[in-house]
């Protein structure tokens, strides 16, 4: 009986690196060479690389049966990253690398057909699951780096099959990777000081920015509203080293970190609003993230909101509340991380002019409550701040001075962001629970927000937001408690949708 080849490898669910066995035996019969244990078409076609990438090094399969099995055969194993460990497991099984040698190593990697290793996704989740099983990972050297911040993890990054195997075989010394360099620092995007007038939008941004609050915009084309969410990016404080690493994560497993470096600036996404429900919360034929997760500890933008599928927009609900999206499959169910600020905006109608007596269309205002009906009350509910952004007059807009830039602004909101990490609680404002709040509560603030919420019908998850949107508030202005005027400020931005029926 023919020894067996063992390699170790991992298939991923969500950002999870699952543990897979690649197992290689090479047996008298007819030549064939079969892949077994529930693969994907993609690891399929590895035999054809694997054949090609041998014969580009001078070698060529044994005139044998040659049989491989990826263990746990009930999991599916999708991607091109199954390459590496496959020719490695049968490279051993040929007795070409030593067994022993193998045996040390998780691996995953793309062939070429000339035997170069092309980059693949997930390198860094699974030098985090190689370290944690004691075992070194072996990657292509595009991704070596990238792999290197896992830490003790020995790493092996060769550029292609024939240093892989001198490197086992003791005729070559593989360097190890260098830790790039992080991301810079000093980047904040445009300015806020470009944007003229707009002082209430403005102070709705910082607040935002301070607390990590769901924010929606509504106002006719041309108001700013696009122009002031660009700018929300740089007022957020650089991410926390495990922030980074968590995001980091979930862009490895999409195959979007480029250069191997860590992602220390919080996302930025903005898709387009013919996106569907996979690209929006995550899915399709392999489980990708979507737009949620990858901005996660980000900020999602949401342009020409109501133009988005109205499944699309629905499916938001959830991850908006819990910081998770689940793909629920009849085999499977994938999670990733979706702690995302939403930032959304609008127009007040189809037509973009509604109040506006000289400009809006004959359906008004009817057209303007059938466009907004498109977003449903729940979806709204979960919206902290809601502002209007009108158009400034040309002569204000000559007129106006030039107002703060964005590192004064993100000064505040980092000082802020610290006063809320120092209480020992949530991560930002927008994630605090009621105790928490509750507690920092004066008597006349709590009386107010009982009245208000009477008057204006929040519902208990309206009062929550409102009462985070005060706590920020206080934090921006430095005390300790949270006063009336915290709480009056912030109910100020819990109206309704202008126009709304």
């Amino acid at each position: 009986m023919s020894a067996i080849a063992r390699v170790q490898t991992f298939a991923f669910s969500g950002i999870e690196a699952v543990p897979v066995e690649v197992q290689v035996q090479v047996a008298p019969g007819l030549p064939a060479f079969l892949i077994v244990g529930l693969p994907d078409k993609a690891v399929g076609e590895s035999r054809e690389r694997v054949r090609a990438a041998l014969t580009a090094i001078g070698l060529s399969l044994p005139p044998k049966r040659v049989i491989v099995n990826l263990a746990p055969a009930d999991l599916l194993k999708e991607g091109s990253h199954f390459d590496l460990p496959l020719v490695l497991g049968l490279l051993a099984a040929m007795e070409i690398v030593p067994r022993d040698a193998v045996a040390e190593f998780a691996a995953l990697g793309e062939l070429a057909l000339d035997g170069t290793l092309a980059p693949v996704a997930g390198v860094l989740p699974a030098a985090i699951a190689a370290g944690a099983r004691e075992l070194g990972l072996v990657c292509p050297a595009a991704q070596g780096p990238e792999a290197a911040w896992a830490g003790t993890v020995e790493v092996l990054a060769p550029p292609d099959l024939p240093s892989l195997i001198n490197h086992l075989t003791g005729r070559q010394l593989l360097s190890p990777p260098q830790l790039p360099p992080m991301e810079p620092e000093s980047w904040r995007g445009p300015d806020l000081a470009e944007v003229r007038g707009q002082e209430s939008a403005k102070r709705a941004i910082e607040i935002a920015a301070a607390g990590a609050h769901n924010l929606l915009m509504v106002g006719p084309p041309g108001a700013g509203k696009s122009m002031l969410a660009a700018r929300l990016p740089g007022l957020l404080p650089d991410l926390t080293p495990a922030e980074a690493l968590d995001v980091s994560l979930v862009h490895s497993v999409a195959g979007m970190l480029q250069g191997g470096r860590l992602i220390r600036r919080p996302p930025f996404r903005d898709p387009h609003h013919s996106a569907s429900v996979p690209a929006l919360v995550g899915g399709g034929h392999r489980a990708r993230p979507g737009e949620i997760s990858l901005s996660h500890l980000g900020v999602l933008f949401l342009d020409e909101w109501p133009e988005f599928p109205r499944a699309a927009l629905e499916a938001l609900r959830q991850p908006m509340e819990t910081g998770r999206t689940t793909i629920s499959r009849a085999n499977a169910h994938v999670s990733y991380p979706a702690r995302f600020q939403c930032v959304a905006a609008m127009n007040p109608c189809r037509c973009g002019h509604l109040g506006d007596a000289g400009r809006e269309c004959a359906r008004a205002p009817g057209c303007g409550q059938d466009y907004q009906m498109k977003l449903s009350g729940p979806l709204l509910d979960r919206m902290d701040i809601v502002i209007e952004v009108q158009p400034i007059a040309p002569a204000e807009l000559a007129r106006a001075p030039i107002g703060e830039r964005s590192a004064v602004v993100a000064a505040r909101v980092a000082a802020a962001r610290e006063r809320a990490r120092a209480r020992g609680g949530a991560r930002a404002n927008a994630e605090a629970g009621w105790d928490e709040l509750q507690s920092m509560l004066d008597a006349e603030a709590l009386t107010l927000l009982e009245t208000a919420a009477t008057r204006l019908r929040l519902s208990t998850r309206g009062q929550v937001r409102a009462l985070r949107v005060a706590r920020t508030i206080a934090d921006l202005a430095a005390s300790e408690r949270v006063a009336r005027i915290h709480v009056a400020e912030a109910l100020a931005f819990r109206h309704r949708v202008p126009g709304r029926g």
